[in-house]
């Protein structure tokens, strides 16, 4: 069974009690208001199908509107520490999703053991693998690390959204507004094996995001994706 370690216990924070329960509200409102198309790789639809577990992986400015359309589904997402991270670890588990606190920088080992346990059990671990600090749009090992000791595949997820703005942190990060759409496209999956170079597998695992990222930007918004901007 998964249980929370003191990695994860906090104080209580009415702060973080109040901006949670409002941004579980505005993310419900979200999804009521947004049209959402799903291309899925055969791949995945294959995985789906024969109940085979895998890894996902998102950019991380394209996360907040992630919860909506992955609702009630067993995933556990890897947080980080920060106090923005302890929002959305908040928010999880009003959509049934678990989260793991802890990031490349801080409580990664430990966060990492963890999401491998809790995979064992079936549930999908979902990181972004630039976060938390970048640089953007470059993957960082941890989930590799993860993707070798599980032996799971890494599904890439690539977002576009119609309608957001972005706020001015070191990844952009995309804040969705309602009534617009969002497309989420799968790329190819990335294995990772005992003897695979790490440094490869990055760039095949980035090369995959893009895609998926690039597809759904010409599809919702009419344009590429520019990977070289933020």
């Amino acid at each position: 069974m998964f249980r929370p370690t003191s990695l994860e216990k906090k104080k209580i924070s009415w702060k973080h009690v109040i901006g949670s329960t409002l941004a579980y509200w505005y993310t419900v409102f979200l999804g009521w208001t947004t049209r959402i198309y799903w291309f899925k790789s055969e791949e995945a639809l294959r995985f789906e199908k024969e109940g085979q577990n895998y890894i996902f992986a998102v950019w991380h400015n394209q996360q907040l509107f992630l919860l909506y359309p992955y609702r009630g589904q067993k995933i556990c997402a890897l947080i980080s520490l920060s106090d923005d991270g302890e929002y959305i670890a908040r928010c999880l588990p009003k959509f049934g999703m678990k989260a793991v606190r802890g990031s490349t920088t801080r409580g990664g080992v430990r966060a990492l053991i963890k999401l491998k346990n809790i995979a064992e059990a079936g549930y999908h671990p979902m990181l972004t693998p630039d976060g938390p600090r970048g640089p953007i749009y470059k993957v960082q090992h941890g989930i590799l690390f993860l993707a070798l000791k599980t032996g799971l595949p890494i599904i890439p997820v690539g977002t576009a959204l119609s309608h957001k703005i972005k706020v001015g942190s070191w990844d952009k990060m995309r804040v969705p507004l309602p009534f617009g759409k969002t497309a989420l496209t799968y790329g190819k999956a990335v294995y990772v094996k005992s003897d695979a170079d790490m440094e490869t597998a990055a760039l095949e695992l980035e090369k995959q995001l893009n895609w998926a990222t690039d597809q759904s930007e010409r599809f919702i918004n009419h344009k590429p994706f520019d990977n070289t901007k933020a």
